[in-house]
C-alpha cells in the first residue's frame, strides 16, 4: 500500500510572549491560533543578540504531568531542581525533563558575545503517568548521531529512528521523533512519519516548500508548519537553505486541564497540585 504524503494543514506565525523573569520568546504552541498539537502541549523559540531578553532567566518554578524538552541550538543555560540534579545545557545539548507528580526546577541563561538559540517542548503525560517519579535525560552535543546524505541533507537525531540508527533520547512515553534538519539549495528531502502521528516542522533558518507535488507552500522563518496525517513529509528547496525541526508523537486522546505549569486530566487535580504547592508536598523525591 502507497504511503500518503502530508499536506500542510496550518502555517502558524510565532506569538511574542515574556516568560520566566522577564524573557522575550516566540511562542507557536499554547496560543490562540494554535492551543495544542497533542501530545504536544506548548513550543517556544527563546534566544536574541540582546542578554537583557533572556538573562532573567526561569527563576524556581514548578511542573506537573508533562515532560519539557530543551534544545540549545547555541548559548548556555544553567539549570537545578528540587531533587538534587544541577548542570548546564551547552550549545548541541537537550534536556528531556519528565517532571511527574511534581518537581520544581530552574532555567537561567548565560549572557554571552553570540546569539542566544533554543527551543522548548512541552509533551503531555497520559493519565496512568501523570504522577509518576520525576527524571532527567540529558544528552551532550556529542552524544546526538549527525547524519548527512549523499544530497547534502544534514540531520540531527535527538530523538526516535533513522536508518537503523536510534536518537538518545529514549523511553517516552509519546514515542516521539526529534530531528533538526537543514536542507542545501535546490534539494527535495522526503521524510517518513508514522501514519496516525502528530507532526509538525519548526522553521528557524531560511526557507523552502513544504507539502506534497501541486499543492507545494513557500515557507520562510519562522513559522511553525501543521502537517496532516500520512506517511511522509516532503520539504523542497531552491535558491536557499532550509533548517527546521521536525517532532511527531502519538497523540493521547485525552481531556487536558491546564494551569500555566500543570497540565492534568481535570480541574480537580489541577486544584490538587495548588494545594500540594501551598502545603508543602508538591515535591516528589
Amino acid at each position: 500500500m502507497e504511503k500518503q504524503l502530508r499536506k500542510v494543514l496550518r502555517v502558524i506565525e510565532p506569538e511574542p510572549v515574556i516568560e520566566g523573569a522577564g524573557v522575550r520568546l516566540k511562542r507557536s504552541i499554547a496560543t490562540a491560533a494554535l492551543d495544542n498539537l497533542d501530545p504536544f502541549l506548548l513550543f517556544d523559540h527563546f534566544g536574541s543578540k540582546n542578554p537583557a531578553d533572556y538573562i532573567k532567566g526561569f527563576p524556581m518554578h514548578p511542573h506537573r504531568g508533562i515532560e519539557t524538552v530543551t534544545y540549545m541550538i547555541q548559548g548556555v543555560v544553567d539549570h537545578r531542581d528540587s531533587i538534587g540534579n544541577a548542570g548546564s545545557i551547552a550549545s548541541g545539548d537537550v534536556q528531556w525533563m519528565t517532571s511527574g507528580g511534581g518537581i520544581m526546577h530552574e532555567e537561567m541563561p548565560r549572557a554571552g558575545d553570540d546569539e542566544m538559540i533554543g527551543f522548548q517542548l512541552w509533551v503531555n503525560l497520559p493519565a496512568r503517568l501523570k504522577m509518576c517519579r520525576p527524571r532527567y535525560q540529558n544528552i551532550v552535543a556529542d552524544d546526538i548521531p549527525q547524519i548527512t546524505g549523499s544530497d547534502g541533507v544534514k540531520i540531527k537525531l535527538i530523538a526516535g529512528e533513522l536508518a537503523d540508527i536510534r536518537g538518545p533520547v529514549t523511553e517516552i512515553e509519546a514515542d516521539p521523533t526529534y530531528l533538526d534538519v537543514t536542507v542545501p539549495p535546490d534539494t527535495i528531502y522526503q521524510q517518513p512519519v508514522e501514519k496516525g502521528h502528530t507532526a509538525f516542522a519548526y522553521v528557524f533558518e531560511g526557507q523552502g516548500l513544504f507539502g506534497h507535488e501541486g499543492a507545494l507552500k513557500t515557507i520562510g522563518h519562522p513559522r511553525l508548519v501543521e502537517f496532516g496525517d500520512g506517511g511522509f513529509v516532503v520539504i523542497k528547496t531552491t535558491d536557499s537553505h532550509v533548517r527546521f525541526l521536525l517532532i511527531s508523537g502519538r497523540p493521547l486522546n485525552e481531556p487536558i486541564a491546564r494551569h500555566g505549569p500543570f497540565v492534568m486530566n481535570t480541574r480537580e487535580e489541577i486544584q490538587q497540585a495548588l494545594q500540594d504547592l501551598r502545603n508543602g508536598t508538591f515535591v516528589m523525591k
